[in-house]
């Protein structure tokens, strides 16, 4: 039953990552924290592994959907926030033995309210907005966000979708089926550098001992990445934005149920 509901849970959070280009990893940890009983250490490296499945699934369903001639002329979005990104992601894995959860958890809350509040309000302003600054300002503004999100990727063990998206739709004013997408392809090199680092200074021993269950809960997540992807041609982007907005709000108050270690 267990293995059961480990294939279920992952397909319905799978299902976030096709459809708006998330890891779902917010709302995978309080489930491995509280349903499935994990200590917030191995719920960690367990949600960066499945995290990592789903991205990549989800970016790979992805771009059988997208227009490459459109998503190769933003890659140097990808390039800007990857690098903050993966330099956050390393010092993140490195202190997670040190931070203080309790603090990092009430300031995720509000990084996460506040974005959902300003999503919401994005979707009803027509046309949406964002900054418009010259291209050395997004690079700098990028760069600088991309460390925090690498940094709160790792300390969490979270693919930083819920962050990325934002901020990319709030720099560049990118319509957010292409900023999902251009969050899995930065997602998947910050995941695997949290993961070697945590390879380096973190026992990975819940990997090798739940290898059943997280067979069950990647297996789910593939096939909910698949289903997302089929729902996003469907799916008008202004309602989008404003699911994400609200996904954001509910995830930032999933963080604040997480226990402690």
């Amino acid at each position: 039953m267990r293995n059961f509901y480990s294939f279920s849970s992952g397909t319905l959070i799978g299902t976030l990552g096709g459809l708006i280009g998330l890891g779902g990893a917010e709302f995978r940890l309080p489930l491995l924290n509280i349903v499935f009983k994990f200590d917030l250490k191995s719920a960690i490296i367990l949600n960066i592994a499945i995290s990592l499945v789903t991205v990549c699934f989800a970016f790979v369903f992805r771009i059988f959907e997208a227009d490459l001639n459109l998503l190769a002329s933003y890659i140097f979005i990808v390039f800007f926030i990857l690098c903050g990104s993966l330099y956050g992601s390393y010092v993140g894995a490195s202190l997670v033995s040190k931070v203080d959860k309790e603090l990092l958890k009430r300031i995720v809350f509000v990084l996460l309210l506040g974005l959902g509040i300003l999503l919401v309000a994005h979707s009803y302003i027509e046309n949406g907005f964002y900054l418009g600054l010259p291209l050395i300002g997004n690079f700098i503004l990028s760069v600088i966000c991309g460390y925090f999100i690498g940094l709160i990727s790792s300390l969490l063990g979270v693919a930083g979708g819920e962050l990325i998206i934002p901020t990319i739709m709030i720099i560049y004013g990118v319509d957010i089926k292409l900023a999902g997408t251009l969050s899995l392809l930065i997602s998947i090199p910050t995941l695997i550098v949290g993961i070697y680092k945590y390879k380096q200074k973190t026992n990975l021993l819940p990997l090798s001992e739940n290898k059943t269950f997280i067979k069950y809960m990647a297996f789910g997540s593939i096939l909910g990445a698949l289903i997302g992807v089929y729902l996003l041609g469907s799916v008008n982007s202004e309602y989008l934005v404003l699911f994400l907005g609200v996904l954001l709000i509910v995830s930032a108050f999933k963080i604040l149920v997480i226990k402690k270690v």
